[in-house]
């Protein structure tokens, strides 16, 4: 029979540790000077103070003029789990093997009036080849761009000759650090992080990303040496304050493995922001980056290549795609970039069955044209256009990211397709429309020749453009006749790219005449959010 071997031999509970450092979740409210008026409001932190955590929807705005630091550190120590602790949710993929961030990713903590941008970077090994190599030229650039360092070092592991040479690296950087000696989960553990001392540099804080232990000391050590934040251009002439911003146009690139996502971001960039490299399944995690052109702002998204669920054999591949999925819920325009080379096969057709599912306006991108004969272009186009029949909205691109042809008119048309999906009609010359449509062809008659009438039509949304379309028979009205109509918005409005959305539903006076259980059978839940 097992017995712990911190239970006490009295065989009572141990008494709470008082070296137990306070989550950072939210910082210890100050004490009020007059303690005999009780307050309220005397925990609530201020406005400014209050740390986000898993704050879903679109995220926050980029903030370049606040302070960066950076977490650095060999494979597999805990950067990833402390960036998620400092940012909020898991923004970042987590795993118990090496090597599975490589991409530097950005995010921003808030630690009472304090904000500062962190950047989770790849392990780094400074004698590393291959595609370790790669990933240490992305933790240099995250380097060079860092205000602060805090170098994560495993207790448990003890410093190793890889956790040496990566201070050397640190040392020449000239940028202030902080040793975080990760993984000390209890008080036993606690002796473990003294050997981080012999890195030679005087800050070291034991702690445990997972649990929150310590993090606390950490983040005032932090916020004491980050500089002021830089000073904010000033709005544009003409603008208020108070006038609610839309935000940058958020662009995703999804498609399969090594069809040249991430070639594109870089090459639409001009610097290698996201790691390139010829093994499939390169990007892991969705990378955004701010992006400006044109006078409009962007926010690309690389995503990691999606693959059919049985051929997904680890853990790591199968949370990346999940993550990448989840782009296509954020993003305001989803691109499919598809190898020119093969064109568009059953794997493509199902992504952009997701991306249809999604509402999300799309831009097909047939990639390394450079590699593909002038004679087949045509043939590979057309191929594609087939397979992906039910996006026939979507404009069809042929760019390649060596020669960078094609690459901006990306750029070019995810605007003009986020306009279209952004477009609203207006109820009278919506109606015009729809009676000229039903005098030159009337829906057709229903089961058992019931005679189907259509009333009205209003826009009820937009990004994806969607109409409710007022009947004596919702059910009856037939799929071709749905087909049609779309169709005929999209000849008179066009809405190129954005797929539309048309909702039948009961007239009132038909609904008074049904039973009351037929009424809610008939004006769906979804019909009644008006």
């Amino acid at each position: 029979m097992k017995y712990r071997s911190d239970r006490p031999p009295s065989g009572r509970r141990p008494a709470p540790s008082p070296r137990l450092a306070p989550s950072p979740r939210r910082p210890a409210a100050p004490a009020e000077p007059d303690a005999d008026v009780p307050n309220p409001d005397a925990d609530a932190p201020e406005p400014d103070a209050t740390p986000r955590r898993g704050r879903r929807g679109r995220p926050a705005p980029d903030r370049p003029d606040l302070p960066l630091v950076a977490l650095v550190g060999r494979p597999n120590v805990g950067k990833s789990s402390l960036f998620n602790r400092l940012c909020g949710g898991r923004p970042a993929l987590v795993e118990d093997v090496p090597g599975v961030t490589r991409d530097r990713r950005y995010g921003q903590a808030d630690w009472g009036p304090a904000h500062f941008r962190v950047v989770d970077t790849g392990g780094l090994d400074p004698s590393a080849d291959g595609i370790l190599g790669a990933m240490r030229q992305q933790t240099l650039r995250a380097l060079d761009e860092a205000d602060l360092v805090i170098f994560v070092v495993d207790a448990r592991e003890g410093i190793t000759v890889v956790d040496s040479d990566v201070a050397d690296v640190l040392r020449r950087s000239g940028r202030p650090v902080l040793v975080a000696a990760n993984k000390v989960d209890s008080d036993r553990n606690q002796t473990a992080a003294t050997e981080a001392f012999s890195l030679g540099f005087p800050e070291v804080y034991p702690i445990s990303a997972s649990h929150g232990r310590g993090v606390a000391e950490l983040l005032d050590a932090v916020v004491g040496k980050l500089p002021p934040p830089k000073k904010r251009e000033a709005p544009a002439a003409g603008t208020d304050a108070d006038t609610e911003v839309d935000g940058p146009l958020r662009l995703a690139f999804v498609g399969k493995p090594n069809v040249g996502k991430s070639s594109l971001v870089n090459c639409l960039l001009g610097e290698d922001r996201v790691l390139v490299h010829d093994q499939p399944g390169t990007t892991r995690d969705p990378i955004d980056t701010p992006f400006s052109f044109g006078g409009r702002e962007f926010v690309l998204v690389d995503t990691a290549g999606m693959r059919r669920r049985r051929a997904i054999d680890t853990l790591t591949e199968h949370v990346a795609a999940k993550m990448a999925r989840d782009q296509l819920d954020r993003c305001d325009v989803a691109a499919l970039v598809i190898d020119a080379r093969l064109g568009a096969t059953a794997e493509d057709a199902k992504l952009a069955s997701l991306i249809e599912e999604s509402g999300r306006a799309a831009l097909v991108i047939l990639n390394k044209k450079d590699l593909v004969g002038r004679a087949d272009t045509d043939t590979k186009v057309g191929s594609t256009r087939e397979t992906l029949a039910f996006l026939s909205y979507a404009p069809v691109l042929l760019t390649s990211a060596v020669t960078r042809a094609g690459v901006t008119s990306i750029l070019t048309e995810a605007g003009r397709i986020f306009e279209q999906a952004s477009r609203r009609i207006s109820t009278g010359e919506l109606n015009q429309l729809l009676e000229d449509i039903i005098s030159h062809k009337p829906p057709p008659a229903g089961r058992g020749g019931r005679h189907v009438r259509i009333y009205y039509a209003t826009q009820a949304g937009v990004r994806p453009p969607t109409f409710f379309v007022s009947t004596n028979h919702p059910a009856e009205v037939a799929y071709s006749y749905r087909r049609f109509l779309v169709n005929q918005l999209r000849k008179a409005y066009g809405f190129e790219g954005a797929p539309i959305r048309l909702m039948f539903r009961a007239h009132k006076q038909k609904l008074r005449q049904a039973p009351p259980s037929a009424r809610k059978s008939t004006k769906g839940g979804r019909s009644r959010k008006r």
